[in-house]
């Protein structure tokens, strides 16, 4: 278990030392954003040079900005996107583009950002950078050498360096500092995106905009699955157990005809009858289940997934520490989200283990569904995550998947709910 943790500090560790120094190159490139940028703004009276240089140049400060927002999010920093939603029918170049794109107030902020963001991320890059390689040169004795080399030298506490013990003394210093700046590296990009958030997370105008866009776009899509959920049960309800309930009459009418001339027939025929009424029901009641599944009715959200669990092939832990009934249409959605998790678990993660967690936090409900699969996972490839995050959109939750190449993959979701009907459940995963 210890070697497990320490994999994971120094892990962390060198990641956020990486960043470190990602975070300088990217620092660098915001100057020379911001030079275009005004330049772009000078040229709009020069022949109107500024109605294509202006769009251009502000794809790439955004293209910039989105990588800051991602960045932050994998730091646990969230910043959401501040813009306007793009006109319909809008040529690449011309006045009108020029336009959305001067008026948008989150334009003015990512340029406000690029200054004091190259400055931050220098900063706080070095800093990031420093400790560690501070604790790299006492480990490489580097400090004995320039002693040895130039008679006057000093290292952590020992300065100057008076002797060769003294030198040798920066060794064990250096592992010291290496291991702090190892441990303190994973806190210092935070700091980073706090400061960002203030200029690149929308204003309270703008979230007041976005959520009516987003209330707009989550209301047709909740129509448009609902009218496909209908079409799908009208299809089989038609082609499954109305055909059976037609072929079922149509048998019991033939039997009432030979029941007098043939009874050996007509009992033939109701026994063939019996089976397709059993059919049918069997047809029937898979459709409730795809409705809204029995087991959801009588055991909740948590029952219902320690039951679903164990109809995967991959082995599946379940952690909840639900203690009451949330909400039918909410605990419906969650269900059916959890269920579309697993599905793509079994179909396309490659994953030997897999697990759902669901907790309440605050006033929401938090449900990770996670393997150690291969990773990779996107929604642009079709596999059911856009389905998924459209029916939690539908009751104001959220979906985000962390699935970087050799995985693991982390689907996180949150929907608000309240919770009632208390009752005693198990807490403590199970298989």
């Amino acid at each position: 278990m210890r070697g497990v943790e320490t994999r994971d500090w120094l892990r962390d560790g060198l990641r956020a030392v990486g960043s470190g120094l990602l975070s300088i190159v990217l620092a660098i490139l915001n100057i020379p954003l911001f030079v275009l940028f005004v330049v772009s703004l000078v040229l709009t009276p020069v022949l109107g040079l500024g109605l294509a240089a202006v769009p251009a140049v502000t794809a790439l400060i955004r293209a910039r900005a989105e990588l800051a927002r991602r960045l932050a999010t994998r730091s646990g920093v969230s910043i959401a996107r501040p813009y306007r939603p793009r006109p319909e029918r809008m040529a690449p170049i011309g006045w009108r583009r020029y336009k959305w794109i001067i008026t948008d107030p989150a334009t003015w902020r990512d340029f406000a950002w690029l200054l004091p963001g190259a400055i931050s991320g220098l900063v706080l890059g070095i800093l990031t950078l420093a400790l560690p390689a501070y604790g790299i040169e006492g480990i490489v004795l580097l400090p004995l050498w320039l002693y040895l080399g130039t008679d006057w030298y000093g290292y952590g506490v020992i300065w100057p360096i008076g002797s060769v013990a003294e030198g040798f003394l920066s060794l064990p210093q250096g592992i010291v500092f290496l291991a702090l700046g190892l441990a303190v590296a994973p806190y210092v990009p935070k700091v980073e995106f706090l400061f960002a958030r203030l200029f690149l997370a929308p204003t309270r105008a703008a979230e007041l905009r976005l959520r009516v866009t987003q209330l707009t776009v989550t209301r047709a899509d909740t129509v448009d699955a609902q009218a496909a959920e209908l079409r799908r049960i009208e299809r089989d309800l038609h082609d499954g157990a109305q055909a059976r309930l037609v072929s079922l009459g149509m048998t019991i009418g033939l039997a009432e005809e030979l029941v007098e001339r043939d009874p050996r027939a007509a009992r033939k025929l109701l026994a063939e009858a019996r089976e397709t009424s059993s059919t049918a029901l069997v047809e029937l009641r898979h459709l409730v289940r795809g409705i809204h599944p029995p087991v959801l009715a009588e055991r909740g959200l948590d029952g219902a997934v320690r039951a679903l669990a164990l109809t995967v092939r991959i082995p599946t832990t379940i952690d909840s520490d639900l203690t009451g009934r949330l909400e039918t249409p909410v605990e419906s959605a969650a269900y059916f989200a959890i269920a579309e998790a697993l599905t793509n678990v079994q179909r396309h993660s490659g994953a030997t283990v897999a697990y759902v967690s669901i907790h309440r936090v605050g006033e929401a409900l938090r449900i990770e569904v996670g393997d150690d699969g291969h990773g990779g996972a996107d929604a642009a490839r079709g596999t059911g995550l856009v389905g998924m995050e459209r029916r939690l959109a539908a009751f104001d939750g959220t979906m985000t998947v962390s699935s970087p190449p050799g995985g693991p993959t982390i689907v996180t979701m949150e929907l608000p709910c309240v919770l009632s009907s208390p009752r005693t459940m198990l807490s403590s995963g199970t298989d």
